[in-house]
């Protein structure tokens, strides 16, 4: 009996504990989604700076075209071979010492032709003075007329005017002789030398190039608008100087002797807009060549700046946006126009103001009415680098 009872039992025993899991299931899924709405519905941590408005430096870069303070062209003046280079590319000269020989004996012979038509012509000239002599002792004893005076003298001038036109070419010979020479017009840095030993150059070829670069120039272009506030900041801030400046190189590194600004020029490019400054570096050991790139930062404080870092600003159709959060911790989108960038952070020209609560990061999920927990941040932890959100 007992064995018949459980047969008929077991089918029911069943039943009941496949329902009594699915009652066991569906409290626990209740529980979770109800653990799932609850994290849902907390407001999000992040990080919160208030808007301090203070005195701020802002540094810009300027792609420069360094060019040495001096730097010629070396050409020939006469024609002929080059028959000797005293200096090698890359060396050091001082002015006068001599560069290049060109071929001289053409100049010589020309030189030593002339100089004996100078003779010739003083001697002339001589003849022409003695018979003037003559003439006047006669014409004073009335033995011949004041015409022959007259005649005499004109031909002493004529006479005179000759040794003047070849003493002029014989100094002409003279100088394209020393010519054939050619001597570094100052000291400084021999560059490529194109024409080799036994080659025939002509009046206006070019030798080489000298540079001296012990200071070079450091040539920018500044737009209008930067131009003002350049202008601006230096008349403002008359005891501090606003000329110096500093110089990033090719590879970015920084150029340790400090430049100053020397010039600027006197109108703006039609072009572009901008106009060009001139900045002088010490070059003390050579490591700024002639025709270099690199950058000028140019630095310029900005008084009562308002900073937003670049991580809590995104653009919609070219405008820029921030989320500023009220008292309630409710998140608003808020536009702002941007006068420059420093670094990692925006300077605020309208839009914002001093007092007003910005989201620092974290922006990507957020929309216009949300609510969030603010976490108060610093600049000073933002200027520090330090990760704000986790």
């Amino acid at each position: 009996m007992p064995s018949r009872f459980l047969h008929y039992l077991r089918p029911y025993c069943f039943l009941l504990l496949l329902g009594g899991s699915a009652l066991l299931t569906g409290c626990g899924q209740s529980q979770a989604d109800t653990g799932a709405d609850t994290a849902a519905e907390l407001p999000q941590s992040l990080p919160v700076m208030r808007l301090v408005a203070r005195d701020t430096v802002l540094t810009r870069e300027y792609v420069a075209d360094i060019q040495a303070v001096r730097n010629v062209e070396v050409r020939a003046r006469v024609k002929g071979y080059l028959e000797k280079i005293y200096v090698d590319e890359g060396q050091l000269v001082k002015q006068g010492q001599p560069l290049f020989r060109i071929s001289d004996a053409e100049y010589r012979t020309r030189l030593a032709r002339l100089h004996a038509a100078t003779t010739n012509a003083k001697a002339q000239a001589r003849v022409v003075s003695l018979e003037l002599d003559r003439v006047r002792m006669l014409t004073g004893k009335n033995i011949i007329s004041s015409t022959e005076l007259d005649v005499t003298l004109a031909k002493l001038r004529a006479a005179e005017a000759s040794v003047a036109e070849a003493r002029s070419a014989e100094a002409n010979a003279a100088l394209m002789l020393s010519y054939t020479l050619v001597r570094a017009p100052f000291d400084g840095v021999v560059n490529r030398e194109p024409m080799k030993v036994g080659s025939l150059v002509d009046d206006g070829t070019l030798l080489t190039t000298v540079s001296d670069a012990r200071s070079v120039f450091a040539y920018f272009n500044v737009s209008e608008a930067e131009y003002l506030e350049f202008m601006k900041t230096r008349e403002q801030d008359s005891a501090r100087s606003t000329n110096r400046v500093r110089l990033v190189l090719a590879d970015g590194s920084r150029y340790a002797p400090p430049g100053k600004i020397e010039t600027v020029e006197s109108q703006f490019q039609a072009s572009t807009g901008a106009i060009a400054f001139r900045a002088r570096f010490a070059n003390p050991k050579g490591m700024l060549k002639h025709g270099a790139t690199g950058k000028v930062s140019l630095a310029n404080t900005v008084a009562e700046a308002l900073l937003v870092p670049q991580k809590a600003v995104f653009e919609q159709q070219d405008k820029n946006y921030v989320f500023v959060v009220d008292e309630q911790g409710t998140v608003h989108q808020k536009n702002f126009v941007p006068r420059s960038r420093l670094a990692a952070f925006y300077v605020v020209k309208s839009g914002l103001q001093p007092g007003e609560r910005i989201v620092c990061e974290g922006i990507q999920d957020l929309r216009d009415g949300a609510s969030i927990t603010a976490r108060p941040v610093t600049m000073r932890s933002l200027l520090a680098g330090k990760t704000l959100i986790p």
